[in-house]
């Protein structure tokens, strides 16, 4: 028996499949599926500006793709496990290489949580 998909799941999939075809946005998700970043973290891990990743953040947040969370006046990302599609985003970002090494080298240089 078939699931039938209403018009609203096709809508919220196409964006999904929109915002993680933007290579900076899936990495991020990757990033973020087993570990919370702070934006500091992020751009050193992506090399690119502040700006830019706080403008793919809000674009996922906005989404429900991921969740923050205030610490004093830093904000922590995660993945949002509690997204209605969050099984099919489980299963995209599954496709992406793991960047644990990221986490590991950021340690190495002594900046890994660097806004706590």
């Amino acid at each position: 028996m078939t699931q039938q998909i209403n018009t609203d799941d096709i809508r919220d999939i196409s964006q999904i499949l929109k915002l993680l075809g933007d290579k900076t946005r899936l990495i991020t998700m990757k990033l973020l599926e087993h570990q919370e970043c702070c934006v500091c973290e992020l751009v050193e891990i992506i090399n690119t500006s502040q700006p830019a990743i706080s403008q793919h953040l809000r674009k996922l947040k906005d989404a429900g793709l991921v969740k923050e969370e205030r610490r004093g006046q830093w904000i922590f990302y995660s993945t949002n496990r509690e997204n209605k599609h969050y099984e099919l985003i489980e299963k995209l970002i599954g496709y992406v290489p793991s960047q644990n090494h990221e986490f590991e080298a950021l340690a190495k240089k002594g900046l890994r949580v660097t806004c706590k």
